[in-house]
């Protein structure tokens, strides 16, 4: 059995054709794509606890505009002055939402204990959309920690 000849033209038009379309053409078919630099996975955004009971995520909702001392040694930072925390409770679907002024955090904790734990000094690879990674989570909550919000 052997195909027509008229129909394995055709066939060669349509695929030759849709090969040599503009990239514009694909783009207004299928919907605007993300390049893969700007791609984030969601895993790395999100931290668990220890029972795989909550889910949380931080957005950083203000910066300082202070310079980072030392760029040469420890790279662009950017320093935190407001987070959002979002925790999601896996059992329920429940979500509950804050915001903590972590600056404000910082200075109670130097009045109230004398020290403060709290590295307020993100560097700007560890900021994804607006999100800071999930290794970086502790470092700017454990103010808040410390003085039980």
């Amino acid at each position: 059995m052997t195909p027509e000849p008229e129909k394995d033209d055709n066939f060669q038009d349509k695929i030759i054709k849709s090969l040599l379309r503009p990239e514009s053409e694909y783009e207004s078919k299928s919907g605007p794509t993300t390049n893969f630099e700007d791609f984030v996975d969601e895993h790395i955004l999100i931290s668990r606890d220890i029972f795989g009971k909550k889910e949380m995520k931080i957005k950083i909702s203000d910066v300082s505009d202070e310079h980072p001392p030392s760029k040469w040694k420890l790279g662009d930072r950017v320093k935190v002055n407001k987070i959002i925390v979002t925790v999601k409770h896996l059992e329920s679907q429940q979500v509950e939402e804050g915001e903590f002024d972590i600056e404000a955090i910082e200075k109670e904790l130097v009045e109230k204990r004398h020290y403060t734990s709290t590295n307020r000094w993100v560097p700007v690879s560890d900021v994804k959309n607006g999100y800071v990674i999930s290794s970086r989570h502790i470092s700017l909550i454990s103010g808040a920690i410390a003085l039980e919000y």
